[in-house]
């Protein structure tokens, strides 16, 4: 009986055993849906990400983000250390001028879609330059989602004059105009 015994007992400890783990891990998969909120940076990607080379002042960041999840965002604000403050922009036709204009309400990113963020339309403004951004330099950057979760954008600066766009600081700019260009 003592041979049978053991192999009885080494089988209902395996079934306790694993019975356990089960419930250990499904416990910890709870906790982490509980405490995760909002897209993870598999969810919403950035990808072809630049920014214009600047030896000061403004400049803009560009690229596609591209959402998989199954709920609309919108790029709400977004941070980097090379410069002071960065803001969501739009270019828009006012007073028969095309304007660049903070965008209210940020920009959507649909689900399952992607938004451009390029020259001439939506972008990511960087305002106050901290030093001189140079072509091959990489600048990251923390971007902010309607839902509350953020994503990394790596973006590479190389040179630009494409689209007449001029970003510096000047009075045009204070009524929302792209400079002199």
């Amino acid at each position: 009986m003592y041979s049978h015994a053991l192999p009885r007992a080494a089988r209902l400890l395996a079934v306790v055993a694993a019975a356990s783990l089960s419930v250990g891990l499904a416990a910890c998969g709870e906790d982490d849906a509980a405490t995760s909120s909002g897209a993870t940076s598999e969810d919403v990607a950035a990808s072809d990400a630049w920014v214009k080379a600047v030896d000061s002042d403004m400049t803009a960041a560009f690229g596609t983000l591209t959402n998989t999840t199954d709920d609309d965002v919108s790029l709400v604000a977004a941070t980097t250390d090379a410069s002071a403050m960065v803001e969501i922009h739009e270019v828009v036709m006012k007073d028969g001028e095309m304007v660049m204009q903070p965008k209210e309400g940020g920009i959507p990113i649909p689900a399952g879609g992607s938004a451009t963020l390029e020259p001439g339309g939506d972008h990511i403004m960087l305002m106050d330059v901290t030093e001189p951004i140079e072509p091959g330099d990489v600048v990251e950057l923390e971007l902010e989602l309607s839902d509350g979760s953020t994503i990394t954008m790596t973006a590479t600066a190389k040179e630009f004059s494409g689209g007449d766009e001029d970003y510096h600081s000047d009075s045009s700019m204070d009524d929302g105009s792209m400079g002199d260009g």
